[in-house]
């Protein structure tokens, strides 16, 4: 098979793998409050099926990068789609919310080996001149599954949300046959590759810590001893991770990475982008359901506007990057993403539908033009055996953004009203104008709309300051 041609069979098999994996996750967002309900499970365990698979993503997927480009993208990639559908099985045959965590957990692993090797094996197989349209595709594909996602939760909720995971199960099996047949190693992989266990057991103590603080003191106060014994662990292992991969041959984390001006500001942005809009929709979720006393069905819906903008307009900024550049195509997006994000910081019980809709509308516009040109500047800026790693550290960096924007939007939402009262919105015991402390929830809504704002606006200037592409000295040995 031609190269020409392998370029979209390559592509084919990552965007299944992306449908994959983000119609999973959009599908469980809109179907929280009824799983907590089915399974009588707690607000903390079912808030952590959440943030477990964005933690455990975060900290696997740099290790999974740094494996990939030592012993190949093909075999890791058809893996995550055998232990993704594996888990999806268990999770739709879960009895209690302990054991959607846990296996939640398992999914989050077919989940990090899917999402480290996608990017890399895209960028292996397009020319640089063309990755801008790839990362365009692929992220149209992204928002299509953050479209239907909400709407089929919603749908499958009337019918059992089980099948929220059983979906699962054809596509993963269509998938893991299609990677098996079609994808291929494209270039010679280095020899005598040696892991680097001291900095990855380092890395992932430190950054383990890290969000776990962060989760658990928006959650219980950060005043707990074990938050603040978290931080201290995190802070000493972080300081000690670089000195031990300056001192290695082959480290897990190429710091170089973040010496080259064009890396290092790109992977900024990246980490504020996802602090910026990482809880949007899980806000929403509840403020539609839990405010509005919307059905789920209709609450789906009324998510696609973010999604429906972003999946037109992904591809676009994607092509015209490979035209006029990333830079300024990323900063415009992430300043439109603000525009948007004021409308939602007027947010009151009574805003209309309509009115919300066209806030996600230019929120979501402006994802799509921040995603497909950055994502295309980072795979542009690395050479051939360092794209497993920089793609881990960018979905890395999103990954940990996606954390700490939920953890801070709890924090500020608990701040203002009892757990009781929280819960009751959530599970839709108490909605509408008969409900609790709805002016203390819409309130820390408008709050953590107006951080989100601040950071777009920071991350704006950052991707902004982004300098040219680096010049790299190959390495195979």
């Amino acid at each position: 098979m031609k190269k020409i041609d392998y370029k979209w069979i390559a592509l084919s098999c990552t965007t299944l793998g992306a449908l994959f994996s983000v119609l999973s996750g959009s599908t469980l967002i809109i179907a929280l409050p009824a799983i907590m309900k089915d399974l009588h499970a707690s607000m903390n365990i079912i808030m952590w099926t959440v943030m477990i698979y964005m933690l455990s993503l975060t900290i696997l997927v740099p290790c999974i990068g740094r494996v990939a480009d030592m012993i190949g993208r093909k075999k890791l990639y058809i893996s995550g789609f055998i232990i993704f559908t594996l888990s999806s099985v268990l999770c739709g045959f879960c009895e209690t919310g302990l054991q959607l965590l846990i296996f939640r957990f398992v999914q989050s692993i077919g989940g990090a080996l899917l999402v480290a090797n996608s990017t890399p094996i895209v960028a292996d197989a397009f020319p640089k001149n063309e990755l801008g349209k790839a990362m365009g595709i692929n992220g149209m594909v992204i928002s299509v599954a953050s479209v239907i996602g909400p709407i089929l939760g919603g749908l499958f909720i009337n019918i059992g949300w089980r099948y929220i995971f059983f979906i699962n199960i054809p596509i993963g099996i269509a998938g893991t046959i299609w990677a098996g047949l079609m994808l291929k190693e494209l270039d010679i992989l280095p020899e005598k590759q040696k892991f680097d266990w001291a900095g990855t057991i380092t890395f992932t103590i430190g950054i383990t810590s890290m969000l776990l603080a962060l989760t658990l003191g928006s959650f219980y106060g950060w005043s707990k001893l074990y938050v603040v014994v978290l931080f201290i662990i995190a802070a000493i292992f972080m300081v000690i991770f670089p000195f031990i991969e300056n001192k290695m041959d082959q480290p897990m984390l190429d710091l170089e990475l973040f010496k080259s001006r064009i890396l290092a500001f790109a992977f900024g942005s990246t980490l504020l982008n996802g602090v910026a809009r990482g809880a949007i929709t899980f806000l929403l979720v509840f403020y539609f359901q839990g405010i509005k006393a919307i059905d789920p069905v209709i609450a789906g819906i009324l998510l696609a506007p973010f999604a429906i903008s972003m999946m037109i307009v992904a591809p676009i900024s994607g092509w015209l990057s490979d035209r006029i550049g990333s830079r300024e195509l990323s900063s415009i997006g992430l300043l439109i993403s603000a525009v948007g994000l004021i409308g939602m910081i007027r947010i009151t019980a009574s805003t209309s539908v309509m009115e919300l809709s066209i806030w996600m509308l230019i929120a979501g516009f402006g994802s799509g033009m921040f995603f497909s040109p950055n994502t295309s500047a980072i795979m542009g800026a690395v050479p051939v055996e360092r794209r497993g790693i920089a793609a881990g550290v960018r979905t890395m960096m999103n990954n940990a953004g996606n954390v700490i924007s939920i953890a801070l939007a709890m924090a500020i939402i608990s701040s203002s009203i009892d757990p009781k009262a929280m819960q009751g919105l959530f599970t839709g015991t108490q909605v509408g104008s008969e409900g609790i402390a709805v002016g203390h929830f819409v309130a820390g809504l408008r709050t953590a709309f107006a951080v989100s704002f601040a950071i777009s606006i920071l991350a704006a200037s950052i991707s902004y300051m982004r300098g040219p592409q680096p010049k790299w000295e190959t390495k195979l040995n």
